[in-house]
């Protein structure tokens, strides 16, 4: 059975409940001692002011019967030591003794309270018994004085009880209210979360005013839904330029081979084979460029290594042959901590950019800044306009200029480039730095190794 409240204002409603019957039930033990211990202290002070008024009468021989009555309340009696009363106020001539206790010649004053009967008829006093002297024959004065009904038959109790009832039932109403109506932004938030789906990510959650955390919560949902819009449509574009890109040359293909197939005696077979080759080094291009970002992008754990940058830019330039001429400014130990298939991905996807775009001269420069590696790769071509420096970056672009992917390229060399770079702590950018497109990595240098 579960006992706990699945409501968070049921579970504060309860919790500040519990809090208040504890906090007020402790307040009115404490009102209920001080009641009492005031009561009953003003009455036994009242009550030993009459009994021993008593008691110098009685032992100077001024005492007349029957005994004054000064205060209404009061029982007065002077009983001999068998029980007898001699003497006593109007109220208690003719009763029985007061009190059984008597006091012995060594403690001849005694002060206490007595109860008869049982609740709700509980009848208390607060009793003063002096021995006159402490002759074996002495009497001794008794003065009552009865305690309120309400201290008796627990009736201070019952309505400090109700009062702590009633003060712990506000304090639970309040809570209610007030946290019912706190949450309330959050459960618009809920609700307009739970209406949000695939098909409409335009939708945002109600923001209230102000900067508490149910704002900020709101904001950040806000933000959340605006990146998760800008992420599928990101994802719709990419899936529709993906299909375009794999439907063109699977199309050039299948065309081929029909074609091949209907008119076999008026086709070149291996002419029809060499396209088909072509259109199948695409697909595969596209196919492991997709396959590479989708790795990249799930940010799977992989093992860094030291990769000195220079080094790397030596080695992919002495495996490759250009017909540009190649200006390096390659100095040693520019060391980042990373994956060295990737940078060597990285580094040669900048520079089939460069060698398609090129017109005489490529420039490779690496170098360190601070606490941080660069790798620079420059062409001397047409450059890439300023408004377009952050969409080459974007999968499948082109750009209505003299860099247009017509050179082959599969339109995913610069967005995995930069997916590299970000994935190592990095960034890939294009600076502003004369004719051409720079483009520059920049990545944290790898810690200096412990010296023994």
């Amino acid at each position: 059975m579960q006992l706990r409240p699945r409501s968070i204002r049921a579970r504060d409603t309860i919790v500040a409940a519990v809090i208040a019957v504890l906090v007020f039930g402790v307040s009115a033990a404490g009102v209920d001692v001080a009641v009492r211990t005031t009561v009953q202290a003003d009455l036994l002070q009242r009550t030993q002011a009459d009994a021993r008024r008593v008691s110098g009468g009685l032992r100077d021989g001024t005492l007349p019967t029957p005994i004054p009555d000064t205060r209404g309340d009061v029982v007065l009696q002077v009983v001999e030591p068998g029980g007898r009363v001699r003497n006593a106020n109007p109220p208690a001539t003719d009763g029985p003794p007061v009190s059984t206790l008597w006091p012995s010649s060594n403690m001849r004053v005694r002060d206490y309270t007595e109860c008869r009967g049982a609740w709700p008829d509980r009848d208390c006093r607060v009793i003063e018994a002096i021995r006159v002297s402490t002759e074996p024959g002495s009497p001794v004065v008794y003065a009552a004085t009865p305690l309120p009904a309400y201290l008796c038959n627990g009736l201070l109790e019952a309505l400090l009880a109700l009062g702590v009832l009633a003060l712990a039932a506000l304090a639970a109403w309040v809570t209610w209210r007030v946290v019912g109506r706190t949450l309330g932004p959050v459960e618009a938030i809920r609700a307009q979360l739970a209406e949000i789906s695939a098909t409409d990510l335009s939708r945002r959650v109600p923001q209230p005013p102000g900067e508490d955390e149910i704002a900020q919560l709101a904001r950040t949902a806000n933000a959340t839904l605006d990146r998760l819009e800008k992420a599928v449509a990101r994802q719709r574009q990419f899936a529709s330029d993906a299909s375009h890109e794999l439907r063109t040359p699977i199309t050039g293909l299948r065309a081929n081979l029909e074609d091949a197939a209907m008119h076999p005696g008026d086709n070149d077979l291996p002419a029809v084979v060499a396209s088909a080759l072509r259109d199948t080094d695409r697909l595969e291009s596209i196919v492991t460029d997709l396959l590479l970002l989708a790795r990249i992008g799930t940010g799977g754990t992989v093992a860094h290594e030291p990769v000195d940058l220079s080094a790397l830019a030596a080695a992919e330039l002495s495996r490759r042959s250009s017909v540009h001429e190649v200006v390096t400014r390659l100095p040693r130990d520019v060391t980042v901590s990373g994956v060295r298939m990737q940078l060597v991905r990285l580094l040669g996807n900048l520079l089939d950019n460069a060698e398609r775009y090129a017109d005489s001269r490529i420039t490779v420069e690496a170098g360190r800044t601070g606490a941080w590696a660069f790798l620079t790769v420059a062409d001397d071509g047409p450059g890439i306009p300023p408004s377009d420096r952050e969409r080459v970056f974007e999968r499948f672009t082109r750009l209505d200029t003299a860099r247009s992917r017509g050179a082959g390229g599969t339109g995913l060399g610069l967005a995995i480039a930069r997916e590299i770079a970000h994935a190592h702590c990095g960034t890939l950018t294009i600076a502003a730095a004369g004719t051409g497109a720079h483009l520059t990595l920049r990545l944290p240098l790898a810690p200096l190794p412990d010296r023994p």
